[in-house]
């Protein structure tokens, strides 16, 4: 199958050409019966995208998470700096230059003209208010805990258009570590998380109504070139094939997340790499899984060529590490896990000789419509955890509820869990994966590890092949000698597009849709 990066389109087997079929839908704006919505909508330059979940806030500090970046980042919100998905190259958005200092210190150049969306001006001071609340303890910003985890930065507005950051440590890829961070209308209250975000984005928020819909318009004040789409509609959908069928019918233009058996129209679907890597996040705090033959065990006991190409793709790639093999710092040294449950059952056996309690029962915790086909996924994971002997509990839960076990604090009280998350790391380097996940001051690590925090905080300061080394080393640390997690999938992502746009989806699509980027037939 190719990808969409090389601008061709989908090609699925004619086996898996079967679609739910639905009826003709009025589109929003009022479509005449009988007439495909799609067309209506290109008319009046609106598009409607139909989303896999609703986001449960956006706030840009949270545009991290992907359900509140597809809508806010590069939308609502710009970055000071862009990091480019094509090749991962840094260049200008609200920022047009900038400069190191020293090895903790960058100065930046602002562009200028730049309002917010009501009319304030954007400046200096207002990048110094976005930056000072994102780090602030008092709201826990997903940028600042992903992204951000153990630097303190000190913003300082020099003059209208020159911001001053400096860090507490040497920090040799702040330009690009800026690109992840949002920027928005000073005096944002710092206490509680935004419901009605203003930017400097190209587009505005009109209106949420949660449960239903949000709507988002064009700036016609933006600094930028205006883009095409004037207004854009996002509702929600939990069934792919209703998704796809959405966008066959002309209910909706776009479906960004679709499975790979409703991938089944060579005119309308693209595939593309989206840098999300799956995992089983293992709770070591917690008997049997702070046992390394059982977490051993645990690994060899998944098929994954089993579930690769029948519930998830045959393009997903099984993984070794929680980064792709593109990203500095990863390790090609790591191998695949083996399917071994003889071998999973013996050391199984050797453990509970020993009194490690592996006959107890674990928590096996998902999260629903993180991906597609992600409850089969666990369903199946928990067969071949039950088929070499092991008892397992399996939940799935609703975002914010699977958060609680995913971002600390974690729920209480504390149990054997065995979590599935996914990590997307499309920024070029380790550093955006590593403490936020490793470090024992991560905002969603189970690790008290000091030596692989030490290792951490070197690379993150280092510069060249040693902080490549220095993140190879830590992987191997988690992956291989103390076998911290289990490792699933580099995964691919499908994307229904209507015929009458040109969009193409990207390695960041699954993080940020930018409605700039669509234009009309």
């Amino acid at each position: 199958m190719r990808s969409a990066m090389d601008s061709t389109r989908l090609r699925l087997p004619a086996s898996l050409r079967g679609v739910l079929a639905i009826g003709l839908a009025l589109a929003v704006g009022g479509a005449i019966l009988g007439v495909p919505a799609g067309s209506v909508l290109a008319q009046n330059r609106s598009i409607t995208i139909v989303l896999i979940e609703e986001p449960n806030l956006l706030d840009p500090c949270m545009s991290s998470q992907s359900a509140v970046g597809r809508v806010v980042k590069q939308n609502i919100a710009e970055t000071l700096t862009f990091i480019d998905p094509k090749d991962g190259s840094v260049t200008p958005r609200l920022a047009t230059s900038w400069e190191k200092v020293d090895e903790s210190t960058w100065r930046f150049k602002l562009r200028r003209g730049v309002k917010y969306q009501d009319g304030t001006p954007f400046n200096a001071q207002a990048a110094v208010d976005s930056i000072n609340r994102i780090m602030s303890p008092i709201l826990d910003c997903g940028i600042r805990s992903q992204f951000f985890a153990g630097v303190k930065l000190t913003p300082r507005a020099l003059d209208e258009l020159t911001l001053q950051i400096k860090a507490d440590r040497p920090v040799p890829i702040l330009p690009t570590t800026i690109g992840t961070l949002t920027v928005y209308k000073p005096k944002t209250d710092a206490k509680t998380f935004d419901r009605n975000p203003i930017g400097t984005g190209p587009y505005r928020l009109v209106r949420w109504t949660v449960g239903q819909e949000i709507i988002l318009e064009r700036n016609e004040n933006y600094w930028g070139t205006k883009p095409p789409v004037q207004r854009a509609r996002y509702i929600w959908r939990s069934e792919s094939a209703v998704r796809t069928a959405m966008v066959k019918t002309g209910e909706a233009d776009i479906s960004p997340t679709i499975t790979v058996q409703d991938a089944n129209d060579p005119t309308l679907d693209f595939s593309y790499p989206n840098a999300e890597t799956t995992r089983l996040k293992l709770d070591v705090s917690q008997p049997p899984l702070n046992d390394r033959r059982v977490r051993i065990a645990l690994n060899l006991a998944i098929d994954r060529e089993a579930i690769r190409g029948s519930i998830l793709s045959k393009d997903v790639i099984p993984a070794t590490q929680l980064i792709f093999p593109s990203i500095n710092g990863h390790n090609p040294d790591l191998k695949v896990w083996p399917y071994d449950p003889e071998r999973a059952k013996r050391l199984l056996a050797e453990a509970r000789r020993d009194g490690v309690p592996v006959d107890s029962t674990f928590y096996l915790v998902g999260r629903t419509e993180i991906h597609p086909g992600v409850t089969e996924v666990m369903q199946a994971i928990q067969a071949m955890f039950t088929a070499v002997g092991l008892k397992t509990e399996l939940t799935m839960l609703e975002v914010s509820q699977w958060l609680k076990y995913n971002r600390k604090p974690f729920a209480t009280p504390r149990r054997a869990t065995v979590l599935h998350n996914m990590h997307d790391n499309d920024k070029g380097d380790a550093q955006f994966t590593t403490f936020a996940n490793y470090h024992s001051k991560g905002s969603n690590s189970y690790l008290t590890d000091t030596e692989l925090d030490g290792l951490i905080e070197k690379a993150v300061a280092t510069s060249g092949p040693e902080r490549r080394r220095l993140f190879q080393t830590a992987f191997k640390r988690i992956n291989e000698d103390f076998v911290y997690e289990i490792p699933l999938f580099h995964m691919v992502g499908y994307t229904r597009v209507a015929k009458h746009l040109k969009y193409q989806p990207s390695i960041s699509s699954n993080s940020e849709i930018r409605i700039e980027d669509i234009s009309f037939r």
